[in-house]
Formats: C-alpha cells, sequence, structure tokens
C-alpha cells in the first residue's frame, strides 16, 4: 500500500499555514511536504510537526527572484554563491526538521544563456552540493516541470533530467517523478516508472488538466500507485494537488488507503 504525504503548500489553502498541520493529522495522513517552509522559524515548524505526530518528507529550494518569474538559481550561470547560500538554509531547514528530501529547483534558462551552459552549471553545482547533502543524510531531486506551466524550464521531460543525473553520478542524486508535469510532456507513465527505475527518489501526483484531485481529469492514479506497489516502491507518493472546493471535501478518492476521516 503506498504511502501518502499530503503537500501542505497545495492541500489546505483554504487554512492558515499552521492549521494545515493540525487539519492533514486529522484527516489521516502521516507524513507532509512543505515547499517553501522558509516564512517560518525552524522551532516553530518542530512544534507543528511534533504536536501533531507529522514526519516532513520535502522540501523545495528557493525560487529566487519569484516574482520575476524565477523558479530556481541553482542552473543559472553567474550565480553560484547564491545558490550555495540557498542550498545551505535548505539544509539548516531539512536537516533540523529531519526531511531526507530536497527538491534542488534548477531555474527557466534565462536570456543570453544556452541550454547547455545552464546544463553543464547545474551539473557541476550538484556534484559540488551532493556530498554536503550526504553528510546530513539528505537526498537531492530533481523535477522535470512541464513547459507548458513554466517555459524554458532547465528540464522539462524525464529523458532530459535522466541526462542531468547520469552526469551528476551521486547516488543521493535522484528524480522526482510527478505525474502531473509528465503526463502533459510525454504521458505512458507506467513505462516511464519503469524506464528510469533506478534513479526515481519519489513521487508526486495530481490530475491533468486541472491539477486537481486525482478522481477529475485522464490520469488514472489508483492504477498507477498499484505500479508502484508492484514495483516495490518503498517511498513517499506525495499528494501536490489543489482542491476543487475543500480538501476535505475532496479526499473521497483516498478512503481506499485510510484518509479522509477525521480522527478522534
Amino acid at each position: 500500500m503506498p504511502k501518502l504525504a499530503a503537500n501542505l503548500t497545495t492541500m489546505f489553502t483554504e487554512l492558515e499555514p499552521a492549521d494545515r498541520f493540525v487539519a492533514a493529522r486529522q484527516v489521516g495522513f502521516d507524513a507532509v511536504e512543505y515547499l517553501q517552509p522558509y516564512g517560518h522559524k525552524i522551532t516553530d515548524l518542530k512544534s507543528m510537526l511534533r504536536d501533531n505526530e507529522l514526519e516532513l518528507i520535502l522540501i523545495n529550494t528557493r525560487m529566487g527572484n519569484a516574482e520575476a518569474g524565477e523558479r530556481g538559481v541553482a542552473a543559472l550561470p553567474g550565480r553560484q554563491n547564491e545558490f550555495k547560500t540557498i542550498l545551505a538554509e535548505s539544509l539548516e531547514y531539512a536537516s533540523e526538521l529531519e526531511a531526507g528530501l530536497i527538491h534542488v529547483m534548477a531555474g527557466v534558462v534565462p536570456e543570453g544563456s544556452t541550454v547547455r551552459q545552464c546544463e553543464d552549471m547545474f551539473i557541476e553545482n550538484l556534484r559540488e552540493a551532493a556530498p554536503i547533502a550526504a553528510s546530513h543524510g539528505i537526498t537531492l531531486l530533481i523535477e522535470p516541470l512541464n513547459s507548458r506551466d513554466i517555459p524554458r524550464y532547465l528540464h522539462s521531460d524525464s529523458s532530459h533530467a535522466r541526462r542531468i543525473i547520469d552526469a551528476v553520478a551521486m547516488p543521493n542524486v535522484l528524480l522526482q517523478f510527478d505525474f502531473y508535469h509528465l503526463q502533459i510532456m510525454e504521458g505512458d507513465l507506467q513505462e516511464g516508472l519503469v524506464r528510469h527505475w533506478p534513479v526515481i527518489g519519489h513521487v508526486q501526483f495530481s490530475s491533468v488538466p486541472g491539477r486537481n484531485e486525482p478522481q477529475y481529469g485522464e490520469v488514472n492514479i489508483p492504477f498507477l500507485l498499484g505500479v508502484l506497489d508492484d514495483m516495490g516502491y518503498s517511498g513517499w507518493v506525495g499528494c501536490e494537488y489543489r482542491a476543487l472546493t475543500t480538501t476535505v471535501e475532496g479526499l473521497t478518492w483516498a478512503a481506499p488507503w485510510g484518509i479522509g476521516l477525521a480522527s478522534s
């Protein structure tokens, strides 16, 4: 049976951030993702996790200047020192909060740079970052983000991401396989899981289109969760979707996995 983690950045958005931890526990989640935890003090996050008996499994690195359209700086030439600062912050949060996964956001290829230049920069930064992360017991993930939502993101398909991972050649640099992004870019998700199985470090999902609950759209999430079970996947599966109404109302899909009914 898959282990489901609530993504508190996209789920329970009808609630204040601190209340999302409470809500996740009440409906039966044991673990959460929180993409950008940096607006909270680490001590406060520790309390929210401890008080609700939740495990934090994943955070993202900062995006850089998000208002200007940046989606990470790890692949941007000339931004190496900024990336080191961003990574150090992420490692502090992840290690203090016992989160074992950090999604390293590569970034959008900027004007004046080529994909090859950015790819080389990303590989160099990941090679330097991986041993530091490993010393904290942390895995670094890279995730293909679809080109419809995020044009010019460095790697938007699984083959490109795999090429980067193979070039880095570090055991704790792995693939974040998100059904939403990869359905948009290439489909054939079961085959993709099989093809990239040796380097898959984490899985996420939402519906296509809409990025809503899995009972909507064209992606058969129950089938794919069964595929993961059959393949022996032992990691968490992140529920990175936006509720059509409220999160609790939309959780009917999760009843077979023990999620959705408020605990006593």
